[in-house]
C-alpha cells in the first residue's frame, strides 16, 4: 500500500451520500463523514491511505484540474458547464436526469430556427454550445441562478435551459419539455498528472466502483 494518500472531491448533497454508500460497499470507511455535526473538512480512511473532502458540485473540478484532489465525483451538468481539462473515467449510473429546453408548448416553433430568441439559464456555457453549435441558431443567452421556471412565464425568455428530473415542477408552472440537450448522472474524473503518477492505483479504484455499481 502507497504511503500516499489519494485525496477524492465529492460534490456536496445527494450525490456525495450516494458516493459514500458506493465507496463503503468496497470497503473503504467514510464514517465521519456522515457525522451530521462535524465541521471538519477533511476525512480520512487511514487503512485505505484516502482523503475525502466535500466540496460545492461546481469547484469540483477545479479542484480535480489545479490537482488539489486526484479524484473528483460530480453531476455531468457540472463536468459539462465548467469546461475543465480533466478524465472523465466512470458514468456512476445514479443522479440520473436530463439537461433540456422547456418552455410552453407555443414556445416550440421558436426553435426551428426562425428568429432570435432569448434562452434563460443557470447553464449558459451547456445553452450556448447547444444553440450555437449543435443546433446553429442564433440565441441570447441570459444567466439565472434562482428559479428558473419563472423566466418564460415573467416573459423574460422564450425557453429555458435546465435539468428535468420527474418533470413536476414543469407541470405545476405550465411548461413542458421541448428538447433533450444531454442525459446526465454522476461521473468519476481524475486529475491528468494523478492519473500518470497513481495509474495502477485509481484503476485498482475505478474497477472496484464499476464492480460495486
Amino acid at each position: 500500500m502507497s504511503d500516499k494518500y489519494l485525496t477524492i472531491a465529492l460534490g456536496k448533497g445527494r450525490l456525495a451520500r450516494q458516493a459514500i454508500a458506493l465507496f463503503e460497499k468496497i470497503g473503504i470507511s467514510c464514517e465521519s463523514i456522515n457525522d451530521k455535526t462535524t465541521r471538519k473538512l477533511i476525512f480520512t480512511d487511514e487503512e485505505n491511505r484516502i482523503r475525502f473532502f466535500l466540496a460545492k458540485a461546481p469547484d469540483v473540478p477545479t479542484y480535480v484540474e489545479y490537482g488539489a484532489a486526484d479524484i473528483g465525483i460530480v453531476g455531468e451538468d457540472t463536468i459539462l458547464e465548467e469546461g475543465r481539462n480533466i478524465y472523465e473515467v466512470l458514468d456512476l449510473g445514479f443522479g440520473k436526469c436530463r439537461m433540456c429546453v422547456c418552455g410552453p408548448e407555443s414556445a416550440k416553433k421558436y426553435l426551428s430556427g426562425g428568429g432570435q430568441i432569448r434562452v434563460a439559464s443557470k447553464y449558459p456555457n451547456i445553452a450556448s454550445d447547444y444553440f450555437f453549435n449543435k443546433k446553429h441558431q442564433t440565441v441570447e443567452i441570459i444567466k439565472l441562478n434562482g428559479s428558473i421556471e419563472l423566466a418564460p412565464i415573467v416573459g423574460l425568455s422564450e425557453v429555458i435551459v435546465d435539468i428535468v428530473e420527474t418533470g413536476s415542477t414543469l407541470k405545476e408552472n405550465g411548461l413542458v419539455v421541448l428538447e433533450e440537450v444531454v442525459p446526465l448522472s454522476a461521473r468519476v474524473v481524475v486529475n491528468h498528472v494523478s492519473m500518470k503518477m497513481n495509474n495502477e492505483r485509481i484503476n485498482d479504484l475505478i474497477r472496484s466502483l464499476k464492480g460495486a455499481l
